[in-house]
């Protein structure tokens, strides 16, 4: 009974562990170091993570007070060189869609949006054949 016990615990343990390493994102330390990688001449304003909990989560949004007058740009971080299939796209207050970093078939790692209106506009990210559903995102300002 021991040897039975102890052999589904170890199951158990194996599976669950295995589980768990596959889920880690680390959404927050890719969006903090994605600061560094800011387009010139652009200034700091937020960091966004960007976890999809594994394929779990479809669309993930943030909201931010864009000003008339201003550039705004939106990069994307992840653990490799590419974008990983994370899509970013930006909506104004009536929520209709903006620019998007999605194009022709491919994502880039960014976009730019020149403000004409101050208001609330949304930063929605999404996954598009994304294997690790996970990333950071910087927005910056420049006038």
């Amino acid at each position: 009974m021991k040897k039975v016990f102890l052999t589904f615990s170890l199951f158990a343990f194996f599976l669950l562990a295995g589980n768990m390493a596959q889920a880690q994102c680390s959404a927050s330390e890719l969006a903090d170091n994605c600061i560094t990688q800011l387009n010139d001449g652009f200034n700091f304003v937020k960091s966004f993570p960007v976890d999809g909990e594994n394929g779990g989560k479809g669309k993930i949004e943030y909201s931010y007070v864009f000003a008339k007058g201003t550039e705004y740009s939106i990069n994307i971080c992840t653990s490799g060189d590419n974008p990983d299939g994370i899509v970013v796209s930006l909506y104004d207050s009536n929520r209709r869609k903006l620019t998007t970093n999605a194009a022709n078939g491919k994502v880039f790692k960014g976009l730019r949006y020149n403000c004409n209106s101050t208001g609330i506009y949304y930063i929605t990210f999404t996954f598009d054949g994304s294997t690790q559903h996970c990333g950071g995102s910087v927005l910056g300002f420049k006038r």
